[in-house]
């Protein structure tokens, strides 16, 4: 990048002056990796200090079978299928229960698109699992399963959202994102939900109370700019409603098993840096969300652990089970981490674990890291 411009952006940053789309690509193409960690890692102590927050949740999907066929996805299974499922609704409050013991706060919950599945089974689920579980928040269903709702029961989004709410929903779940720009969209998405409808559905939950998150998902056949033009769709929508709590970046995933279903699989994954760089940049340009979560099983525990120094100020939670897409680190990372995990994960990436609530309310601060534990360094003569 040239020195001038370095300089000006470096500006803007200490001044929290907005970076622009020309400013989003330009770092985008930096190769100064260290240099964008450090711009992003002001603004993340600017806006969280040292705090890296997380949770104790559990993800839970209902259902894997689904309509769409999206070229990322090898969860999905089509109606008869051998390893196709939808649980009994007593079966998904018996797999929650489980977690109570844990402190569980949140459930976590994404489905397929399911042909023939009545629109009250939802509504329903969440009835019961509030009933069983009052003091966990359901953070449940992407923007197109809103949608989908809308096109099985005949209801416009709005009426869905309210009963849904009454029923025990606290928030959305931030899927279906992907990439908005429709030169990429057309060609890893199977569904019709666009970003048209996927900003009606969050913008209609903002107005109703609801704080949800927005995501991204890289490292396919996307390219820079279409990651920045991402992001400043996000960021007009969140100047407009204040909705946002929090932004994640997920990073495509190969299929350990080379399900056919994944038919991205041809592209290299994003290494550790261009991660790293994706972070970063999305935090310099996110002035106006506080919060961006590294999701753990995505990026692995060690690309986890220094995306807490490229911007990153959350790692999500237990998880205990994800089935969306496969584990990272050439699949090696685990399904889920207990609160001990996350507090020494967290504190050996030099921060101060923080446990919160859905909408980002502290439930507990934690000592930060030993210093004792810090290795003391000898000469070779010792």
């Amino acid at each position: 990048m040239d020195a001038g411009l370095k300089r000006e952006i470096e500006a803007k940053v200490s001044a929290g002056e907005r970076l622009s789309r020309a400013d989003g690509e330009a770092l985008y193409a930096s190769d100064d990796l260290a240099w964008l960690g450090g711009l992003a890692h002001e603004v993340r102590t600017r806006k969280n200090g040292d705090r890296t927050f997380f949770n104790v949740n559990r993800h839970l999907n209902l259902t894997n079978v689904c309509s769409a066929s999206c070229a990322y996805c090898s969860f999905q299974r089509k109606p008869g299928e051998a390893d196709a499922y939808t649980m009994r609704i007593e079966e998904a409050v018996r797999l929650a229960k489980e977690m109570e013991p844990a402190g569980i706060t949140e459930l976590h919950i994404v489905n397929g698109l399911h042909p023939t599945l009545p629109w009250r089974y939802y509504p329903r689920s969440l009835r019961e699992l509030r009933k069983a579980l009052p003091g966990v928040a359901l953070k449940a269903f992407t923007a197109t399963e809103i949608h989908w709702f809308e096109k099985i029961s005949g209801l416009p989004a709005d009426e869905i959202l309210d009963e849904l709410i009454d029923a025990g929903l606290e928030s959305l779940t931030g899927g279906g994102a992907e990439i908005f720009d429709w030169e990429i969209r057309q060609h890893i998405v199977g569904h019709d939900t666009h970003w048209e409808d996927w900003s009606r559905i969050h913008r209609l939950a903002h107005a109703k109370g609801l704080r949800t998150p927005c995501t991204m998902l890289y490292g396919h056949i996307e390219e820079p700019r279409h990651r920045v033009d991402h992001v400043l769709r996000l960021r007009e929508l969140q100047d407009e409603t204040g909705g946002f709590a929090v932004f994640i970046p997920l990073r495509f995933q190969h299929d350990a098993a080379g399900d056919p279903r994944n038919r991205l699989m041809n592209q290299p994954m994003a290494t550790g840096a261009e991660a790293l760089k994706t972070f970063a940049v999305s935090r310099l340009l996110f002035d106006n969300i506080d919060h961006v979560k590294c999701f753990w099983v995505m990026h692995g525990l060690t690309t986890a652990q220094l995306a807490l120094n490229f911007g990153a100020d959350d790692l999500d939670g237990s998880v205990v089970e994800y089935k969306i897409t496969h584990d990272a680190d050439r699949f090696g990372t685990p399904n889920t981490m207990t609160r001990e995990d996350l507090l020494a994960i967290i504190r050996d990436a030099g921060f101060r674990p923080v446990e919160r609530d859905t909408r980002y309310r502290e439930i507990r601060a934690y000592d930060g890291p030993d210093p004792a534990r810090r290795e003391i360094p000898t000469s070779i003569d010792a």
